[in-house]
This record gives C-alpha cells, structure tokens and sequence, in this order.
C-alpha cells in the first residue's frame, strides 16, 4: 500500500482512505439510480445501463488511483446524460447508438488532447462568465428533467402548468388516478422537502438519503395499499424483486453498439463539440475545486500530475461509451471523501470496488422510481445554480451572453443551443460595442461563434 499510494508521503494511512472512499460511494451512489433512469428515457435498456453505469465508474476510478493516486471518483455526469438523452435522442431525434458514438469520438479526442497538453488552453480560452453560466443553465436544466419526471410540470394550454389530476388525465386520455400518479406526485414533493432538510443540516450523503427515504415512504404506500402499482404509465412496483437470486443485468442490449453514420457530419460535429466543451469545463472545474479543497494545488495555483487524472476521464468515457453509458467524469462528491482525510488514490480504489460491489444488489437500485430520484435532479440543479452570483451582470458584455445562454438551455430545452448562443452573443455584443480589444476575446471564440453562425445557415 505504501509503495504503491505513499500514505506517508500525504500524512494519510489505510484505514483513513477506506474511511474517505466508503464516504465518497455514500454521496455518489445516487447515480446508479438516476443515471439508467435518464437514459432508459432515450430508450435504452434499465438494467444493462445500470450494469454499464457501475463498470464505468470502476473503471475511471481505477484509472484515477493509478494514473495519478488522487482520491477523485468518477462516474457518467449529470449534465452529460441530460444532453445525451434529452438533447441528442429525444429533441435532435437521433438514436441512442448514435450518441454513444459521439460519445466514443470525444473521449478518443480528448485522450489526444490530453497527450498533448491542449485541454488546459481550450479551457483557458473560454470566458469565466460564460463558464458559470454554462452550469446555471445545465443546472435549470436538470431540474426541469426532475420536475418533469416527478410529473410535478405537465402540459397545458399554457404549454406547462403545475400538476392536477384533471389536467393529467385530459393529456393521458382519462388514465391516471390518486393511487398511482397522484401518490407520487405528493411522494416526489415530501422528497424534495425531505432532501432539502437533509442538504441544509450537511447530512453526508444527502441525495442518496433523499433517494432513499423518499422510495422507502412509497414502498411503505404500496404496502398499505395507497400506493397501487400501474405499468402502463410507467409506475412500476417499488419492491426489489430478488425473485430470479443475485444476477448482474447483462450489457448485451447496448455494448458496443456504436453508430457513427446515423447522423450528419455537421451535426454530429457539434455534437461531439458540445460533449466536449462540457467535459472540458466539468472535469477541469471538479479537479480544481476538490484539488483546492484537499490543498493539492501548488504554489501557482495549478495541480501537479493533472495530466494524468485528465487522462482517467478520457480513457473512463471512452471505455463508457463501448460499454453503453454517457461521458465518464470527475464527480466533486469526491469533497466528501476528501473532508474525511482521504489523499490518495487508496480512497478512489475503495470506492471502486464498492461500485463493483453494487452490481450485485441491481434490483435495489432498479427497483427506485422516477419520483424518487426527481428531488435528486431538483438538488443538483440547486447546486449548480450557485454559479450564477460569478456572473458579472454589472457589465452587459458578460451578463447579457450569460443571461442567453442560461435562458436558451432551459426554454430551448437543449444545452447545446445555450452554449451556441451564449457564444455568439458575447462575440457579437462585445464586437459591436467596442469592447473586443478590452475582452481579450480570444481567436477560439471567434472561430467558434462563426462555425455556430454558419450551423444556423446550414439547418
């Protein structure tokens, strides 16, 4: 252990990392529920991207401890999976064999990148408003799925309205009734409440406890017969069924299915930049703030051997996206772990073999309901609203672009069209008024917002 993790080196010992890693698995296992939710949304198979979703984060965090011994965890990122699944199959209209090949592109890019060094000056290139801004609207975004999920928005005449029974079952064709949506309804609103108060009070591991509680009070309505399960609108029994013993869900429906000619050069070019440019600014973001928090930063601010935890998340979505999931990334759950003493990549090795460990209770997991998991998306969301106090609205050049980029990811319904145009506007704006020179807007940008503007020509 101490040759391979130097505990001494960092002050830590075995007992310490294992302590980090459980606690880390804790905060992040909520992911094994949400994730094949999401996607299975697009179409895919529950179980075998369940079974996906787990092999993907061992791996990354496997790759992490080795190729650079930080006690960092990954996962398929929340943000990632909403534009892979809301974005890319269900408003573009493409298949879910066409993401994952979108998928496989980027991370063989961005394996490149990262050989050479390039992602580190893509993300320098980039205005800090337009990054903050960028993960309020992803932020949004995800909440809407929750909300969504949870069928606490339905459609109206005003295209969306809060939930009634009456206007559910007038765009249900008179299905629905309180025993099945309208108990979950009021069982996905108790979880909001019941997650916020466990994020207020710091409870480690707070979204996956909301998870939990949340489908422990339904599994309780379904006992009492409040609860009554009804398939046909997606409302299936809350009660794990280890009828068929301990099996591991297979990959076969998605592994390997990749489809690289399903979508249009043009549009598979900006597929695969939008990926990108979120990973970018995902992983890097996660790495500098857990690294600030765990004091790993040297004198210049930077974090040594960042090389190689880039590479982790390179490698991790690239293997994701054969195995059949959405881009791997580093999750900034891994603060948990790290506020618990864990240093080393001995904390990452613990939880990786707890997320292998998972794959053998999959009816748990697959068991938890889409208004469990929705105060899960509802929470994310809040915490990556939090972004928005960066933004400089006092200057109309930083705050306009980020106010559109915000607005075009949630009313447009695609975080791609909010990165597009928050893009174009800050080139445009800043330009216009005189204020290019004063930007420092870099050749990037330029380039960008022009193959951007020429992408409107061309649809």
């Amino acid at each position: 252990m101490e040759k391979l993790f130097k505990l001494n080196e960092h002050h830590t010992d075995v007992k310490t990392e294992v302590i980090a890693g459980v606690t880390t698995f804790m905060t992040m296992a909520y992911i094994l529920a949400v994730h094949p939710n999401m996607l299975a949304e697009a179409g895919m198979d529950k179980g075998a991207v369940f079974t996906a979703t787990a092999l993907a984060a061992v791996i990354g965090t496997l790759c992490m401890a080795l190729f650079a011994n930080y006690p960092f965890v990954l996962a398929p990122g929340m943000g990632l999976n909403a534009y892979f699944a809301y974005t890319v199959v269900l408003q573009m209209g493409y298949p879910w064999q066409a993401a994952l090949a979108a998928v496989f592109i980027e991370g063989v890019i961005f394996i490149i990148l990262t050989w050479f060094n390039v992602r580190e000056a893509i993300f320098n290139a980039i205005p800090m408003s337009m990054r903050h801004a960028i993960s309020v609207g992803i932020g949004l975004f995800i909440a809407f799925i929750g909300l969504q999920n949870a069928n606490l928005v339905i459609g109206s005449s005003t295209l969306l309205s809060l939930f009634s029974m009456k206007g559910y079952q007038k765009l249900h064709g008179g299905a629905g009734s309180f025993q099945d949506v309208g108990i979950s309804v009021l069982l996905a609103v108790t979880g909001v409440l019941i997650t916020g108060v466990f994020v207020a009070k710091k409870v480690k591991g707070n979204i996956m406890w909301g998870i939990l509680t949340t489908w422990g009070l339904g599994i309780v309505c379904q006992l009492a017969g409040f609860y009554v399960p009804n398939p046909a609108l997606g409302l299936n029994s809350l009660i794990p069924d280890f009828s068929g013993g301990i099996v591991v869900p297979g990959l076969a429906p998605i592994f390997g299915k990749l489809n690289f000619t399903a979508v249009p050069l043009a549009d598979l070019a900006i597929i695969v930049f939008v990926l990108l440019f979120m990973d970018l600014f995902d992983t890097l973001g996660t790495l500098i703030g857990v690294s600030t928090k765990a004091d790993m930063l040297d004198r210049d601010g930077k974090l040594p051997g960042i090389k190689g935890a880039l590479m982790a998340d390179a490698v991790a979505t690239t293997a994701g996206a054969v195995l059949g999931t959405s881009t791997v990334t580093t999750f900034m759950e891994s603060t948990s772990g790290i506020s618990e003493g864990g240093r080393t990549g001995l904390t990452a090795v613990t939880a990786a073999i707890l997320f292998g460990a998972a794959l053998l209770v999959s009816p748990v997991f697959l068991a938890i309901p889409s208004f469990a998991t929705a105060p899960a998306l509802i929470m994310v969301g809040f915490y990556m609203m939090g972004s928005v106090v960066k933004i400089d609205f006092q200057d109309p050049g930083e705050g306009i672009p980020a106010f559109i980029g915000i607005g075009a990811t949630s009313f447009f319904y695609s975080i791609s069209e909010g990165i597009v145009m928050a893009v174009i506007s800050y080139v445009v704006i800043n330009v216009l008024s005189g204020k290019a020179r004063e930007k420092k807007i870099s050749v990037t940008m330029y380039i960008l917002a022009g193959l951007f503007v020429l992408r409107y020509f061309l649809i």
